[in-house]
């Protein structure tokens, strides 16, 4: 399965996305799932346009998930563990991320703006089921990033755990915020759908104030008191 383009992609890279009037280069950001994914039912593979292979899953595989990893290794390292997960597959993300949209928007990736960027990545999770998402920049001099995250697929599973549950979400995140900026930087959930919230938040920061931010909820800190205490590590 390929990217839908026209005769407008020429295959040139550019230093800027260039505006075309009419027809475009190539179709980005789908709303029809049947045009985004394709199953081959001989193969049993289900595949999106960028090619990559997708496994659709049950709201009980992820409930059973998280349950059998927590009886496996406890609590905390399960917390730990998903979140290493998804940090290696932010940072293998990343890797494919400059070439997907290097080719697809004909534009050096260096020259994108971040905020294109960002939208571009996020839409095929979006497209997967993964929730959608908005970052907050505003306190970013201070270096300090934040996400809401709505509808997280794991946290409306379990539902109201009473504690915080996408790990995973948390790695994502800290490894591709990470990898944009080229900086070292770490993720945390400072609020969860799992703990009765309306959505998930996320904070994006230096290794400090990351796991500063750690120890003030695993205090029963709220939200808005990290948010607030963190600007002072």
């Amino acid at each position: 399965m390929a990217l839908i383009k026209s005769q407008a992609a020429d295959g040139v890279t550019r230093d800027h996305v260039r505006c075309v009037e009419g027809e475009q280069p190539f179709v980005h950001n789908y709303f029809i799932k049947d045009r985004f994914f394709e199953h081959d039912r001989q193969e049993g593979v289900l595949v999106d346009r960028y090619g990559k292979r997708i496994l659709r899953v049950s709201e009980d595989f992820i409930v059973g998930m998280a349950k059998g990893l927590e009886a496996e290794v406890g609590e905390q390292s399960a917390g730990d563990v998903m979140y290493k997960a998804g940090y290696r597959w932010g940072m293998k993300d990343q890797r494919f991320l400059d070439k997907r949209m290097t080719h697809e928007f004909e534009c050096d990736f260096s020259k994108m703006g971040i905020g294109f960027v960002l939208e571009s990545w996020w839409w095929p999770y979006t497209m997967g089921g993964w929730g959608t998402w908005r970052y907050d920049f505003t306190q970013g001099k201070q270096g300090l990033i934040f996400v809401d995250l709505y509808e997280s697929a794991v946290a409306k599973s379990l539902g109201d755990i009473g504690k915080v549950a996408c790990h995973f979400y948390a790695g994502l995140f800290g490894a591709t915020f990470a990898g944009l900026a080229k900086r070292d930087l770490g993720s945390i959930e400072i609020q969860c759908y799992g703990m009765g919230d309306d959505f998930c938040r996320f904070l994006i920061a230096s290794p400090k104030r990351v796991d500063a931010a750690a120890f003030w909820r695993n205090e029963g800190a709220t939200s808005k008191d990290i948010q607030r205490k963190v600007k002072d590590v």
